[in-house]
C-alpha cells in the first residue's frame, strides 16, 4: 500500500496540474470502490474550481468552496492527469475532466482505493480520529514520550497507530527505528524521553529523504509521471531479513509485529 512519501508525492505531482482548474465533469465507470463513490462527486463537484490540492495523512483532498473530493489510493490505485482524448483502460474508473480538456484519471485493479466528499466546516469521520502530521510542528519527542506512559505495545505497532500519529507505515517505522538504535519488540512505555527525541529526528529524516527521492516503489504504486521511486535502493532493514547488518554485519531478525513483517538488528537495536 503506498504510505505517506508515496502520497505526498503524488500530491506535489498532481498539484500544478489541478490547482486553479474547473472540474467541467465526473465519470463514474463504477459506483463503488472500497465504498460507495460519494454523490457528490458527480452532483457537486463539476462546476467547481479546485483551490488547493491537500493531503492529510494517506488521504488527498481536492478542495473547493463547495467541499473537497477525498481520494485514497488503497493498495493499488494511481492517479494521473492526461488528455481527455485517451481511452480508459480496465480499471480506470473514475474521471475528473478539467476545463483545459485533460482528464484527473483513477486507476484502480484493486479497488481498495476511494472517493469520498467532505462538506464545507467538517471533518470526515475517516480522518476525525488521526494523529498529527510526522513533518508537523506538533509531532515531537516529547508528545510521543507523554502518549507512551504505561503502553505495553511494542514501539513499532506504537508508531504504526494511525490516531498516535499517521502515515509511519511499516516500511518507514522500521527504517526510523534502525536509525534510532531502538528495538522494534521494545514497550512503547520504556523509551525515554531522549530516545523519543531522536526516533522523531529519524523518523522526519527518513521520511522527507523518501519524499525527496520519489517514494518508496512496491508492488503495484506508480507515481503519477510513471517513474519508480528510488528510496528502496537505501532500504536498510525493511525486506532484508537474514542479510547482514549495514553497520555489524550479523544476521538481520525478522517477525511478525501486530500483523506485519518487521525486520531488525538485534545487537545494534535495543
Amino acid at each position: 500500500m503506498p504510505e505517506l512519501p508515496e502520497v505526498e508525492t503524488t500530491r506535489a505531482a498532481l498539484a500544478p496540474h489541478l490547482t486553479g482548474r474547473t472540474v467541467t465533469a465526473a465519470t463514474l465507470r463504477r459506483t463503488e470502490l472500497r465504498w460507495p463513490i460519494a454523490p457528490e462527486i458527480t452532483s457537486l463537484l463539476p462546476g467547481q474550481r479546485i483551490l488547493e490540492v491537500r493531503r492529510r495523512a494517506k488521504y488527498l483532498l481536492l478542495d473547493t468552496s463547495v467541499g473537497s473530493a477525498l481520494l485514497h489510493l488503497g493498495m493499488s490505485g494511481s492517479l494521473r492527469v492526461i488528455p481527455a482524448h485517451v481511452p480508459a483502460r480496465p480499471h480506470d474508473h473514475v474521471d475528473l475532466l478539467l476545463d483545459n480538456e485533460r482528464v484527473l484519471r483513477m486507476h484502480d485493479p484493486r479497488r481498495f482505493g476511494s472517493v469520498l466528499w467532505q462538506a464545507p466546516g467538517s471533518v470526515h469521520p475517516l480522518l476525525a480520529a488521526l494523529g498529527p502530521e510526522p513533518l508537523s510542528d506538533a509531532f515531537t519527542g516529547d508528545y510521543l514520550y507523554a502518549l507512551s506512559r504505561g503502553r505495553r505495545a511494542p514501539v513499532k505497532a506504537f508508531l504504526m497507530d494511525q490516531s498516535v500519529v499517521v502515515g509511519v507505515g511499516n516500511i518507514y517505522a522500521a527504517e526510523a527505528l534502525f536509525a534510532a538504535a531502538i528495538s522494534p519488540l521494545r514497550s512503547a512505555g520504556r523509551i525515554s524521553r531522549e530516545r523519543y527525541r531522536l526516533l522523531v529526528t529519524e523518523i522526519r529524516r527518513v521520511l522527507e529523504s523518501a519524499i525527496t527521492q520519489g517514494g518508496t516503489t512496491l508492488r503495484d504504486y506508480v507515481s503519477p509521471d510513471g517513474n519508480s521511486g528510488y528510496f528502496v535502493q537505501q532500504l536498510a532493514v525493511y525486506g532484508r531479513g537474514g542479510k547482514p547488518c549495514r553497520n555489524c554485519s550479523r544476521p538481520l531478525k525478522q517477525a511478525a509485529i501486530g500483523q506485519r513483517t518487521s525486520v531488525w538488528c538485534s545487537h545494534c537495536q535495543r
